[in-house]
């Protein structure tokens, strides 16, 4: 995988392209937009000339209270994933990818990584729902949930689609939404790096160090 970057005007504008979890559609997340690579490099991260600013939400967390993303996590190095509980495969696959490398870390920047889960399929992801299943993940990552139309609104404000969930041929419920973790960094709380889904363990393993510090994988 190479490291990508994306030109300021694609960083604030390219739609990234949905992922249908347990579907057979293998169309990739990476953006719609053209960007330019480094050549030689195997890095996961995606650099971007111009960050996101940090989402303005408002939503609830597992123990049904108000989550305020800007204020809780302030300062503060913070991973963002859209998806949903019911996912079978790209969804646990990423947030246990995360969770695994999250466990090589001293305790102290463990203590200060925030990972958030914000649920694309809000209908069924209730607080409980959610903090059950991030149980069996991470029981420190963080669980959103909410109004649809507010959760969309926020992942768009950083370039990612999500549309609401749907039925299939076979009557199960899927949600289409894009793939892309967002780093924020601790220093400007501004989303400056994305992860694809095909972003591994080792990957986070080895970038989260320096995530954490604010720094460039």
């Amino acid at each position: 995988m190479r490291k990508k970057t994306f030109a300021a005007a694609l960083a604030a504008t390219a739609a990234l392209t949905l992922t249908a979890c347990g579907s057979s559609d293998n169309s990739s997340s990476s953006p719609v937009a053209e960007v330019s690579a480094e050549t030689g490099t195997e890095k996961a991260a995606t650099v971007l000339d111009k960050p996101f600013e940090k989402p303005d939400l408002v939503l609830t967390d597992t123990q049904g209270k108000s989550y305020d993303l800007r204020e809780a996590t302030k300062g503060q190095p913070t991973l963002i994933y859209f998806g949903y509980t019911n996912c079978p495969d790209v969804c646990p696959l990423t947030m246990n990818n995360i969770a695994v490398a999250k466990k090589q870390l001293p305790k102290a920047e463990q203590d200060k990584l925030r990972i958030v889960f914000v649920t694309t399929d809000p209908e069924r992801d209730t607080p409980a729902e959610l903090g059950k299943w991030l149980k069996g993940i991470d029981p420190a990552a963080v669980g959103l949930t909410g109004s649809f139309s507010t959760i969309q609104a926020g992942a768009r404000q950083l370039g990612i689609s999500i549309n609401p969930p749907t039925k299939d041929k076979s009557g199960k419920v899927v949600s289409e939404h894009g793939t892309q973790v967002v780093a924020f960094s601790p220093k400007t709380d501004a989303g400056y790096v994305l992860y694809g889904e095909d972003a591994t363990v080792d990957d986070y393993t080895k970038d989260l160090p320096k995530l954490i510090k604010g720094q460039t994988p």
